[in-house]
């Protein structure tokens, strides 16, 4: 599996940010897909996950409702839209093919990390 992100940037707190995925080399419509972000000096965290039936989401931090996910399996592609952006929302950003059962990220994606997208917001 292939995976490159896209879309990341510099703004202003309050801006808004769509970040894109593009993923190959896997049957991307039988994955569940979310993104992760990895903030300096910290562990990669989740954010936003998306079942592959494209409506189940799934956030361990409800309240980050600025937040959404949609995916489309025609193009191999999952988009993170960020609204209302805050300077905690900086970080490097990842894609990845998830287990549902865990919400953690998919034995697939072991080795197979994509570059990711750097996210700064600025205060």
């Amino acid at each position: 599996v292939q995976v490159v992100e896209s879309g990341g940037g510099l703004v202003q707190a309050g801006g808004s940010l769509r970040l894109s995925c593009r993923a190959s080399g896997v049957q991307f419509k039988e994955y569940a897909w979310g993104w992760f972000r990895q903030a300096p000096g910290k562990e990669r965290e989740r954010v936003l996950l998306i079942h592959w039936n494209g409506v189940t989401t799934y956030s361990p931090h409800p309240e980050k409702g600025r937040f959404t996910i949609s995916r489309d399996n025609a193009k191999n592609t999952v988009v993170l839209q960020m609204n209302s952006l805050k300077p905690d929302d900086t970080g490097m950003y990842y894609c990845a093919a998830v287990s549902w059962e865990t919400y953690q990220p998919h034995r697939l994606m072991r080795n197979a990390w994509g570059p990711g997208t750097q996210v700064t917001v600025s205060s």
